[in-house]
């Protein structure tokens, strides 16, 4: 799965996810030496360094690229650092790959990393009334949690879904989290454990929403050439999507508080978040047909549903079917957060889709041990943030 357009994932590394409460530099120098080792190469063959910003609530935190440089010894390296809230890892790992295909660098170290307060995301201080962000704490009080909770009232009136139903997509990523070291929370918890959690925003509850955590990510990418050097016969990115919505957006998302109006406009053939993935299957000349495991960000367990849907594994309203069947648990067809997800790892957003890409690295390797999806040769990483981001990544074996 080779071409003109990919870039090859020579090694992956991670710090495990935690509440560890240390500098986010440091998670993500053990990531990068991981990733480094994992690849064969040192620290002075790296020719670009490209870190997710650290995030705070929908802002950029700390500058990340020349920061973690530094953490590991400057050395001279060119920098780089992307925000793009949630998908900020994805477009720091585009950000790489464009580098490589222009010819402009053969290895590049991406790497993101967080330390994230206790607790559900709260507003940034000061008055900004301009901001989008500021004014749904603001005006509504509606954190992240309130949005969930509708948006899972939302799913239950168009698709029927039931609180039975997110319980089952919990235990499901609960039982694969439990065979992730790197995962946070690494305990198999059965459905009347996940329905007698306490209510947070009705109709989810505390073990149906992601928590916040410290963690690191990182990937080494280098040329075809420079892999074919290093005997790196391994996986390739294919793709990575990051289109913005299209007008009008009849699906209201954080921090925005209305969707448009449709009066003088169609909307599109494709949701945003349908968009992501199709962009990414075009790019890469493959379609959710061909796709083996897949990783999507699931804040919640209701949202884990909607991307089924979304990134094509199945029909609108069917995914429900496609979770109780077994498809998308460890051993199914086409197995969905093998590595445990959101759910089992919780935020560290600067590192989450890049260690998205981790696990199906690690998975098309056949290297992911007791969650070993078998035979797999192609993965989806799919995310959304604030402010019109989001991203797929399409990985394949070489």
């Amino acid at each position: 799965m080779s071409g003109m357009d990919s870039v090859a994932v020579a090694g992956v590394g991670m710090h495990p996810w935690g509440a560890w409460g240390k500098p986010f530099a440091e998670y993500g120098s053990v990531a990068a030496r991981a990733a480094l080792a994992d690849a064969g190469l040192g620290w002075r063959d790296v020719q670009l360094v490209v870190g997710g910003e650290t995030i705070r609530n929908g802002y950029p935190g700390f500058v990340a690229g020349s920061a973690l440089s530094q953490a590991l010894g400057w050395h001279g390296a060119p920098v780089a650092s992307c925000y793009a809230a949630c998908a900020t890892g994805a477009q720091a790992l585009s950000t790489a790959r464009a580098h490589i295909l222009a010819g402009l660098a053969d290895v590049v170290l991406v790497v993101g990393a967080d330390t994230t307060p206790k607790g559900f995301f709260a507003p940034v201080g000061g008055d900004r009334p301009d901001d989008p962000d500021w004014l749904r704490f603001r005006l509504l009080g509606a954190t992240n949690p309130a949005y969930f909770g509708l948006y899972a009232r939302r799913r239950m009136a168009l698709c029927g879904s039931t609180e039975a139903d997110f319980a089952a997509v919990k235990v499901k990523n609960a039982r694969a989290g439990a065979l992730n070291p790197y995962a946070r929370f690494r305990a198999e918890v059965d459905a009347e454990t996940v329905l007698n959690s306490p209510m947070v925003s009705d109709p989810l509850r505390l073990l149906q929403i992601c928590a916040t955590s410290d963690g690191a990510a990182a990937v080494v990418l280098t040329s075809e050439d420079y892999a074919r050097r290093l005997n790196k016969d391994a996986v390739r990115i294919r793709a990575i999507s990051a289109p913005t919505p299209t007008y009008p957006r009849t699906v209201p998302d954080f921090p925005y508080l209305a969707s448009d109006s449709m009066a003088t406009a169609a909307p599109a053939a494709r949701t945003f978040r349908e968009s992501l993935a199709h962009a990414a299957y075009e790019a890469a000349g493959i379609g959710p047909e061909d796709v083996d495991l897949a990783e999507v960000y699931d804040l919640t367990t209701a949202m884990e549903l909607d991307w089924y849907e979304e990134i094509g594994l199945c029909a609108p309203g069917d995914a429900e079917k496609l979770l109780h069947e077994g498809a998308t648990a460890l051993g199914g067809r086409v197995p969905v957060n093998a590595s445990g997800g959101l759910s089992s790892f919780g935020e560290a957003i600067p590192a989450q889709a890049i260690a998205q890409v981790c696990e199906l690295t690690r998975q098309l390797r056949g290297d992911a041990g007791d969650r070993q999806v078998a035979g797999a040769r192609v993965g989806v990483a799919v995310n959304q943030g604030l402010f019109g981001h989001g991203s797929a990544i399409v990985v394949g074996r070489a």
